[in-house]
């Protein structure tokens, strides 16, 4: 897909409404991973040096469309040294800008109208643009006012950040080197259906771990205690198997768990065998067997997908072991040369900075939903507007 980008645009005195991804995750007023800032600024840095007048538009979490405070961007806007605008319609700003500012709007999600899309909103969330730039990947499969009600409105280019994923993501999926390993975990089968069939057509091989796992685990027989799986997704995972094997894909479930008597983060660990587990055992991460042979696989992958970490690997040390080690062996493997590897998700992104290499990554999504709907083939709203 070719975008429409700002590459060679005159920018220079135009007032530009940018769309951000600055959703991070706040600690008693402590932003505690900028990465989604930061990868933000080679287009706000380019614009800067254009001499655009800059208005970032973006959201912090789920105020379900009221002023609800603690979800002000407050804390990014001291992050980034700017100003805030304590409304994101307000346009009082504007006549004191010059050519090079650049100011952040109180979070967009104050207002219903964004993730209605509305029309009405949309317009006056245009009102006195000239241009209209989208650098978030991670909200463009959602179509709001602030991704394609805009877009509509005024003339619309992708930044440099969501250029770089869409052209990333592309590389790979289009033209991937191969053996090509695909690495799934999470939750829920339920939701990852799509993506799961969309990566067992274009991989050699694909580990299905986490409580994703588990749920395969229960629909093969095996016994998973009183663990987090999805008992009536049993048949869909069972032809999700039946797909893979139809697209020549090996699926590899896993061998063993690390297992607890109570979920807690400080629970005492016994790595067991699912022949092993008992019906109080509550699975919370991957075992030791199925680490090492991750970490073989992964060894002989020529690219890795990774969305989705292995258990509750926030719980450090004793409950990340099985992310960590998914984590260092890619790690390891691009550093040599002998690996391309492309990561998404919050999650998954988190185990990489805990285990220090996230810079080793070939590239590192900023995307969660978007990157496994952009994996899957859907269209993203956001991104198919700025398509030339």
């Amino acid at each position: 897909m070719k975008l429409r980008t700002i590459d060679n645009l005159d920018l220079r005195g135009k007032y530009v409404l940018l769309r951000d991804d600055f959703n991070v995750q706040i600690v008693d007023g402590v932003i505690t991973d900028a990465f989604r800032i930061e990868q933000s600024m080679s287009t706000i840095n380019a614009l800067r040096l254009a001499g655009a007048r800059v208005a970032i538009c973006a959201h912090l979490g789920r105020p379900k469309g009221t002023r609800d405070m603690k979800y002000s961007l407050a804390r990014v806007a001291e992050y980034m040294k700017i100003k805030l605008i304590p409304d994101c319609l307000n346009r009082d700003f504007m006549a004191d800008m010059h050519d090079g500012d650049v100011v952040l709007l109180e979070n967009v999600r104050f207002y219903a109208g964004e993730e209605a899309n509305d029309p009405d909103f949309a317009s006056k969330l245009a009102d006195g643009f000239d241009v209209f730039v989208n650098d978030a990947f991670a909200v463009s499969h959602r179509a709001h006012a602030s991704t394609v009600g805009v877009a509509e409105i005024l003339p619309s280019y992708a930044g440099k950040l969501l250029a770089a994923e869409i052209e990333n993501l592309s590389n790979v999926m289009e033209n991937p080197k191969r053996p090509l390993l695909s690495i799934v975990a999470g939750s829920k089968v339920s939701t990852k259906i799509g993506v799961l069939k969309a990566l067992a057509k274009l991989s050699d091989t694909l580990i299905i771990g986490g409580a994703l796992g588990t749920t395969f685990n229960y629909a093969i027989g095996e016994r998973v205690g009183n663990s987090l799986y999805e008992a009536d997704q049993r048949d869909t995972a069972l032809d999700i198997l039946q797909y893979a094997k139809e697209n020549n894909c090996r699926v590899l479930l896993p061998l063993d768990k690390g297992v607890a008597k109570e979920f807690s983060s400080n629970a005492i660990r016994t790595n067991k065998t699912f022949e092993e587990i008992e019906d109080d055992d509550i699975i919370i991460d991957a075992g030791i067997q199925t680490v090492e042979r991750n970490i073989d696989v992964i060894k002989s992958a020529a690219t890795v997908i990774w969305n989705g970490t292995i258990g509750m690997a926030e719980w450090m040390p004793v409950w990340s072991y099985g992310s960590f080690a998914i984590a260092n062996a890619i790690a390891e493997q691009t550093r040599s040369g002998n690996l391309t590897s492309i990561v998404g998700g919050g999650d998954t992104v988190a185990a990489l900075t805990a285990c220090g290499v996230k810079d080793d990554i070939s590239y590192v999504s900023t995307g969660g939903g978007a990157f496994l709907e952009f994996i899957e083939g859907r269209t993203l709203p956001g991104i198919a507007i700025l398509a030339e």
